[in-house]
């Protein structure tokens, strides 16, 4: 080893604390994880997603405290069509107990550039109503985004984002990146047009949703039959078998010409993963993306008008290695890093 070189380094090292960091880059992250040279326990005090700060009080201020995101549980799950539990989905992705604080890949920071919070769960008047609970999701998220506070919400199962594109959609409507093993355009069952299998014909057909500007990603499985209105409505559309033959970068070229530069919603349902990495949901699906995959899908959209996110469809009591609940909460760091990306550059409002 070259001596002048070690010389340097221990002149440099050898009396140095764990935050002691020289490059700007990471300084100004570590500054704010550093008190001396300790930070938080990441096993201590009372879980938040992604170890965002406890609010639950915004949810009855005006401005919601001045935040720029709410991240908000939606512990629902009366619109599944097969397995139930995803009600639990919220409380394991807050147990995550390491997440952040920085992207190392597209080198974001979200808490360095914008104020975000954990403020509880979406206050719902009865557990057995499944048009209530949509209604108060509605009127939840109609105040958020009222006071311009872009949203990142947590189900629960899928039909959660129907309300919310309601909210979010309402002046004008939105584009989407939808990462799943299903479409989710399919039609009323048994009375009910608002289960997880259909929130984005609703969406369209009340007009909160541009489906020139949506792309599905990941599809797959055995009801492509149910499909037909994502193809009929001008939706994109790629399977999970076409992701392999395009390649990743090709995925995501097409899913930026698809949404442009207008205001966007991501939405993720976790069964979009093979269910050999994410088994604990709902409605698995075998042959599906890898989470490597879906985290470089997500990255690419770096600098587009994301103005809200969710995750759905964790299920954790199907999974007991958790690794379900720990790809949810990585995945809702990096929709985090997204609306951060965007609010600090002008855009990502609601």
């Amino acid at each position: 080893m070259d001596q002048d070189k070690l010389a340097k380094l221990r002149a440099r090292y050898a009396g140095a604390s764990g935050a002691d960091i020289h490059d700007p880059r990471f300084a100004k992250v570590a500054a704010g994880q550093f008190q001396g040279d300790r930070r938080k326990w990441p096993f201590s005090d009372v879980a938040t997603f992604i170890n965002a700060p406890y609010r639950p009080e915004a949810l009855s201020q005006p401005d919601l405290g001045g935040l720029d995101v709410a991240i908000i549980g939606l512990p629902m799950d009366l619109g599944v069509t097969n397995r139930a539990g995803t009600r639990l989905g919220p409380r394991a992705v807050r147990a995550v107990e390491r997440m952040g604080p920085m992207d190392h890949v597209n080198g974001t920071a979200p808490f360095n550039l914008i104020k975000a919070a954990d403020i509880g769960d979406v206050p719902f008047r009865s557990r057995y109503s499944l048009e209530s609970c949509h209604e108060d999701i509605e009127a939840t998220f109609k105040q958020i985004v009222k006071a311009g506070v872009s949203t990142l919400a947590v189900g629960g199962d899928h039909s959660i984002t129907y309300p919310i594109l309601k909210a979010v959609g309402e002046k004008r409507p939105v584009g989407m990146v939808h990462i799943d093993a299903h479409c989710d355009t399919s039609g009323p069952y048994e009375g009910s047009k608002f289960h997880h299998g259909g929130p984005f014909r609703q969406a369209v057909l009340d007009g909160v949703l541009d489906p020139e500007r949506v792309i599905q990603i990941g599809i797959r499985g055995g009801a492509e039959y149910l499909w037909e209105f994502s193809y009929e409505s001008g939706m994109t559309v790629i399977h999970a078998d076409e992701v392999d033959r395009m390649g990743l970068d090709a995925v995501i070229a097409k899913a930026l010409a698809v949404i442009g530069d207008g205001p966007t919603y991501v939405s993720f349902d976790v069964d979009s993963l093979d269910p050999a990495f994410a088994p604990g949901t709902g409605t698995p699906e075998v042959g599906g993306l890898t989470p490597r995959e879906a985290l470089a899908i997500l990255r690419g959209l770096k600098g587009r008008n994301i103005v809200a996110a969710d995750v759905v469809e964790v299920a954790p009591q199907y999974d007991a290695t958790s690794n379900t609940a720990q790809c949810a909460a990585q995945v809702l760091f990096l929709e985090l890093c997204l609306i951060a990306e965007a609010r600090a550059a002008g855009k990502g409002r609601p």
